[in-house]
């Protein structure tokens, strides 16, 4: 059967087009700026495709020590943090789900209040130094184990769980712990890679905790190592480009090499975003779902 194009599909479909060009592009142009010579790229024109190729801005990055470190606090983080992230608000969003929890309304309405009210940036850094979290890896992670949304998506996921299958497992001897671990759990995939992907992006993305709760360059996540970089380089590119007017020169590379700031910048951006978007096809696929059904019943 032959389809047929209205004028409306048509200029749909060139919308959407358009829309995700807009979407990839920035991406294409710091991916090609990156693999360009950093002095030809000053020159502009680089839109698609590198005209020097060059590896010499990852050569550069990844001989910096901090970056190797960097990473390290950064994927330490990101696991841990998800992986507790995600026990816990499950355990709490199991037990609220349950009917018959004393004081579920109390506990619920208790969890949610935080979320409404906030005491302010300065009071959260005081309790941060009374609980010795400052200049602490700990700092990336206990603060970010609970989040109310998360506690509700997952619980009303739950609650579509049939009770007759608790039922049955109570009659086979199974207690409570066992029945969330053999029977709620497996599950509950959609939901908690769902989860996974929110805790774990915004885990990957910080960089806020890094740069005020962390005064120890050792212990500084990859993202906050490279918004301290972007300053510089962009202080340096102003500081090489007045040098370069004042004594009627072009601007030169950092090091003696091809490389520049704004090249060295543009490297240090696609791999800090390469490990997100590898990983993402993978939990798309449960994203939606786990979306929908978290939120569309109860």
């Amino acid at each position: 059967m032959e389809r047929k194009w209205s004028l409306f599909s048509v200029l749909n479909y060139i919308f959407l087009a358009l829309v995700g060009f807009s979407m990839i592009y920035p991406f294409i142009y710091i991916l090609a700026y990156s693999l360009n010579d950093g002095k030809d790229s000053m020159q502009g024109a680089i839109y698609f495709l590198p005209r020097q190729f060059t590896l010499d801005n990852y050569a550069q990055v990844f001989d910096n020590a901090r970056i190797w470190k960097a990473y390290q606090i950064t994927i330490m983080r990101t696991v841990l943090g998800t992986f507790l992230h995600v026990v816990l608000c499950t355990l709490m969003a199991y037990a609220l789900s349950k009917k018959t929890l004393p004081g579920r309304s109390f506990f619920t309405f208790y969890i949610f209040l935080p979320t409404i009210f906030s005491a302010g940036f300065i009071p959260f850094f005081i309790t941060l130094q009374k609980l010795h979290l400052i200049n602490s890896f700990w700092v990336y992670v206990l603060p970010m184990l609970f989040n109310f949304m998360h506690i509700i998506i997952i619980r009303t996921f739950l609650q579509g769980i049939p009770e007759e299958l608790e039922e049955s497992a109570r009659i086979d001897g199974y207690g409570d712990f066992q029945i969330f671990v053999r029977i709620i759990l497996p599950l509950s995939g959609p939901v908690l890679a769902t989860i996974s992907l929110f805790i774990g992006v915004a885990h990957w993305n910080d960089w806020f905790s890094g740069a005020y709760y962390v005064s120890n360059k050792d212990l500084i996540p990859v993202q906050t190592l490279l918004q301290e970089m972007l300053t510089e380089a962009e202080a340096l590119s102003n500081s090489m480009q007045r040098a370069a007017q004042q004594g009627g020169q072009t601007v030169g590379g950092v090091g003696g090499a091809g490389a520049t700031p704004e090249s060295l910048r543009m490297a240090l951006l696609v791999i800090t975003v390469f490990p997100i978007l590898c990983i993402y096809p993978f939990l798309q696929r449960y994203f939606v779902k786990g979306v929908m059904i978290g939120s569309v019943k109860g």
